[in-house]
């Protein structure tokens, strides 16, 4: 028998390995190396490793720990996966993904952007190194995953802002916007994307991504300042919508300002008698169709029965998002 002196590419451990076989292990962590060319390793001091084993091993665990939303395991096993397979879509897009899910209030907006940064080199990873018959099912779980995370940050966010004190909330609404609008732009990015590299291949899924993004938008129009700008955007993404879905019809979007009368009453748009009031406008009297209509018609006329004046304590200040 005749035995070369070897070192684990993997561990790092000092074996021996027969000369005479195409083939052996490491006695400490198992990888398997194929010895090819032992001249090649005395002159470079280099080894071919077939992984393939620890790959999967690797993938197995890393699935589990997907499957059961363990982000901390998930992260770290594709981030092994990521290092031994860099073409990986399904490593590289996790690996981004649950560290994101991680992330902490102050984070929502980076961790938004993260994702939506990270969705063109996943793409691309998927239409040059996965099959053609396999492409959609890649395309749509990121879909799927990415839909999720857009809606968990948008409802921390919401969750956030309402739960500040109404004496502070209006110094927080910036923030409250960068991080629903983080949210939303993962949809939006995703869909774009997902035309720009495959074209109208996977339009179906672009067009769920979108209407999601849309969802999302919308519900916060009302707090922003440039309210017509917004609303031509979602007008626009509405347009490429119905490229694959002609059917679709954009959710109502609220533009309503301040409570006029109220804020005038009370003396301020975020005094807890305001807020009691808008939320009875927004749970209540939203959800008939007359209700709707007495909103409409307050939004006309309370102006006008304060004599047309701009100086109700309030609006000024917050009329830039409300």
């Amino acid at each position: 028998m005749s035995l070369v002196n070897l070192k684990c590419p993997n561990c790092g451990a000092n074996i021996q390995l027969d000369n005479n076989k195409s083939e052996g292990f490491c006695c400490y962590c198992g990888t398997k190396i194929k010895i090819e060319d032992t001249q090649k390793l005395t002159i470079l001091g280099t080894v071919k490793v077939d992984s393939s084993d620890e790959l999967a091993n690797l993938y197995q665990i890393a699935r589990r720990a997907k499957d059961s939303d363990n982000s901390i395991n998930a992260q770290k096993y594709y981030d092994m996966i990521l290092i031994k397979d860099p073409s990986s879509w399904e490593a590289t897009f996790y690996v981004t993904y649950f560290q994101s899910m991680q992330c902490k209030i102050a984070e929502i907006s980076s961790a938004a952007i993260s994702i939506y940064n990270n969705e063109k080199p996943v793409l691309e990873l998927i239409k040059n190194h996965v099959e053609k018959e396999k492409q959609h099912q890649a395309i749509e779980e990121i879909y799927l995953k990415l839909d999720k995370i857009a809606f968990m940050l948008f409802s921390a966010a919401i969750n956030h802002y309402s739960n500040i004190p109404d004496s502070i909330r209006n110094k927080y609404v910036q923030e409250y916007c960068n991080n629903a609008s983080a949210s939303s732009d993962i949809m939006y990015v995703y869909g774009n994307t997902l035309e720009t590299i495959f074209g109208a291949e996977y339009g179906d899924i672009a067009a769920m991504a979108w209407k999601n993004g849309i969802k999302i938008h919308a519900s916060y129009i009302k707090f922003l300042k440039d309210k017509k700008a917004n609303i031509e955007i979602i007008d626009k993404i509405t347009e490429k919508i119905h490229k694959y879905d002609p059917s679709y019809k954009r959710p109502e979007i609220d533009t309503t300002n301040a409570c006029y009368i109220a804020t005038a009453i009370y003396g301020s748009y975020d005094c807890p008698e305001v807020w009691t009031l808008r939320r009875f406008r927004d749970y209540s009297l939203k959800s008939t169709w007359y209700g709707r209509k007495f909103i409409k018609v307050y939004y006309v006329t309370s102006p006008k029965l304060l004599n047309g004046s701009t100086k109700i304590h309030g609006l000024e200040t917050y009329g830039n998002y409300f």
